[in-house]
């Protein structure tokens, strides 16, 4: 900005504050012409975005979030479907671990062990530990966190491992402990020592919801070592506390409710008189003449196809409902809204692919999966997933039943279902003849164990050998146009999957 008049005045006398003048000047310009978002004046009038911290924000709304996106979950069918497209792809049949020693020998051990331990793994004994992973992603999505608790069982108790799991709703959470502790701190039942490390969960020994439990043995919460918790939940700030996925589309989705039902009632109350029927001089029955039925009797209640009669009726008129414009783009649009809200995609929220066609409903999941990619690998197997597994070694390491307590360990998560997987195996072939990809990270994309699929091939090649049999699905033995493979598969033209005279693709035949 340049200098004026005054300005230059003052700097004839004092240069040194004309120039802090213009300074300042242009600083307070800068402020309120910057960002039209930070301007302030009549278009953003009632506008209120309070600076303070996420942990505040959801320590006043947090259990309020949580109880109506409950309700909603529970009443509206578009929040539970959008919960259940949420957990079916982010956990589906389950994420799976591999050990990963580099010793076979223990690996297959390990593996063996977890495996057996899946089934008893639960605390409440009904469900294994893909299981508790489908519920564990439902509670963290719906209800915003999800507190997981080791129990460290007796060897006594016959379990192939000494160690449960025991899934606690974020109600157990005592919200209401709030404070400085020592040089540490309490945030929402949460203990920090004095670097902010966790320390301590302060947790109901019963839900506060349930009263037979609070009257059976009271409310006061306890502390629980943060190294006996699984903490569950997307932190989107700093902040100690998750809030419900849905939380920027509960006021839509009641909303969308509310319209549902006043047309369904205004519809319901224009369906209630087909007809009336009116005398030869209205004006003699005054304003509002007395409605009777066909008995004689006064109607003081409507109801579906109802004809109705005032005193001397000779005249019939019947009743003509309004059409309903707008409705279905009205829903529409709240749909769009509320699946951007859940962060997923239109056409999975409401089942609705009348208007994509491949390419369109591809390029959507595309960015969803890679959205869901985010979720598996930066949230849940930390969270969850990888405390899980420092558990379960650290109770088998204690009960002699593996050399070591720390075992490393690969996480597969559930394949996508293919579009097209015609299209998706070409392009894995691809990678794999390319040097892109290895044959085990594709498998490990199908949500299975590379060591347990290639021994599992091997085997039943060997039987396959054994018995003579030759199958065309052998690629050992037949070629990909279905003739005997030669001894080198190389030499073969008809061999080769990027060979286009000898065995066209499907895809480029369309």
């Amino acid at each position: 900005m340049p200098a004026n008049w005054m300005d230059h005045a003052i700097a004839s006398v004092a240069p040194r504050m004309a120039a802090r003048r213009v300074l300042a000047r242009q600083a307070f310009e800068t402020l309120t012409r910057g960002y039209d978002g930070a301007s302030k004046g009549r278009r953003t009038d009632g506008w209120r975005a309070p600076g303070s911290s996420a942990d505040t924000e959801i320590g006043v709304a947090g259990a309020l979030l949580r109880d109506r996106m409950r309700d909603l979950v529970r009443n509206n069918p578009h929040a539970a479907k959008a919960v259940a497209v949420l957990v079916n792809n982010i956990v589906g049949s389950g994420i799976m671990p591999r050990a990963a020693s580099g010793d076979d020998k223990l690996d297959r051990k390990v593996d063996a062990l977890f495996t057996r331990w899946t089934s008893d793994c639960d605390a409440d004994g009904q469900l294994d530990f893909y299981g508790l992973q489908t519920l564990i992603c439902r509670e963290m999505v719906e209800a915003g966190e999800v507190l997981v608790r080791r129990r460290l069982r007796r060897s006594s108790d016959g379990l192939p491992v000494p160690l449960q799991l025991q899934v606690l709703e974020a109600d157990f959470l005592d919200a209401t402990k709030s404070s400085n502790v020592g040089a540490g701190r309490i945030v929402q039942g949460i203990e920090f020592d004095p670097v902010g490390k966790r320390r301590a969960y302060w947790l109901h020994p019963q839900h506060p919801g349930d009263a037979h439990g609070a009257l059976r043995g009271g409310l006061d919460s306890r502390p629980v070592p943060a190294t006996e918790i699984a903490h569950v939940y997307e932190k989107q700030r700093t902040q100690a506390r998750g809030v419900p996925w849905g939380a920027p589309v509960i006021r839509s989705l009641r909303d969308l409710d509310d319209y549902e039902v006043a047309e369904l009632v205004r519809k319901k109350t224009e369906a209630c008189v087909t007809a009336i029927v009116f005398g030869d001089d209205e004006s003699q029955q005054g304003i509002a003449p007395t409605v009777v039925d066909a008995d004689g009797n006064r109607v003081e209640q409507f109801e579906p196809g109802l004809i109705a009669y005032a005193r001397g009726g000779k005249d019939i008129r019947f009743n003509q409902p309004s059409a309903t414009g707008g409705y279905g783009e009205y829903k529409r649009a709240s749909l769009h809204t509320i699946s951007a809200g859940f962060r997923v995609p239109y056409e999975l929220l409401t089942g609705d692919l009348s208007q994509v066609n491949y390419s369109s409903i591809r390029a959507g999941l595309v960015e969803f999966r890679r959205q869901i990619d985010a979720v598996q690998w930066q949230l849940f197997i930390p969270m969850f997933c990888a405390p899980v597994w420092r558990w379960f070694t650290e109770a088998a390491w204690a009960a002699g039943q593996i050399p070591t307590p720390d075992v490393p360990v690969e996480w597969s998560p559930p394949k996508f279902e293919a579009v097209d997987p015609q299209k998706d195996a070409m392009a894995n072939l691809l990678s794999i003849r390319s040097g892109t990809m290895t044959l085990a990270e594709v498998i490990a994309r199908q949500g299975r164990n590379p060591d347990a699929v290639l021994a599992e091939i091997a085997a039943t090649n060997a039987k396959l050998d054994a018995l003579g049999l030759v199958l065309d699905s052998d690629p050992r033995r037949v070629t990909k146009t279905g003739s005997a493979q030669t001894s080198d598969p190389a030499s073969d033209p008809a061999a080769d999957p990027e060979n286009d005279a000898a065995q066209p693709d499907a895809a480029q035949q369309d």
